[in-house]
């Protein structure tokens, strides 16, 4: 009997590593459109470091952009990407068209790294990619404001969340992105 128990026990939390392991992979499925409308496969960047950002043109936060764009200027070449979202979500910070936002970007601040299409990442509209983000069982949750920014391990996984007022080139994300470039795949 105590080793039909211990089976069972064992096929139990060997279900529980099973979802959270799909969880974590599923992070990376799925499709997006760039700002200019086209289609990006997240599998893409399986392998890559990832820190995924909902962004505004016209939050006071805004200026985040600055170290965001160093980020990725920084650490590409070592297998770092940055991800913008434009969101409208948060007292309508993000109003303009999908080229004003790429103009506001690259005029203002030389943003280079990958920008999507607007999106919603609370609510009812909240975008796939979104409520998986969301879901990350240490900081579960809603997007609180602009410029909140979840960290993507090379496995897939998100390994932390930093809320808006956590600047981009603050010393715990930065320590963050190098512990989970020096990982192997």
């Amino acid at each position: 009997m105590k080793s039909v128990l211990s089976v069972f026990a064992s096929l139990a939390l060997l279900a529980v590593f099973s979802v959270s392991a799909s969880a974590a992979e599923d992070v990376l499925k799925g499709e997006v459109k760039t700002l200019e409308g086209k289609k990006v496969d997240l599998s893409e960047y399986k392998g890559k470091v990832l820190l995924i950002v909902n962004v505004a043109s016209k939050c006071g936060k805004t200026p985040q952009y600055e170290p965001l764009q160093a980020l990725y200027e920084q650490y590409g070449e070592q297998g770092f990407a940055v991800l913008g979202f434009p969101c409208n979500q948060f007292g309508k910070q993000e109003p303009g068209t999908a080229s004003e936002i790429r103009e506001f970007c690259t005029e203002k601040y030389d943003v280079t790294f990958p920008m999507f299409e607007k999106i919603e990442v609370n609510g009812d509209g909240t975008s796939p990619l979104y409520t998986k983000l969301k879901s990350y069982d240490s900081d579960p949750g809603d997007v609180k404001w602009n410029f909140e920014k979840f960290l993507i391990g090379k496995d897939g996984e998100v390994v932390a969340r930093f809320r808006t007022r956590v600047e981009p080139d603050d010393k715990k994300v930065i320590q963050a992105i190098e512990t989970e470039l020096k990982k192997e795949n």
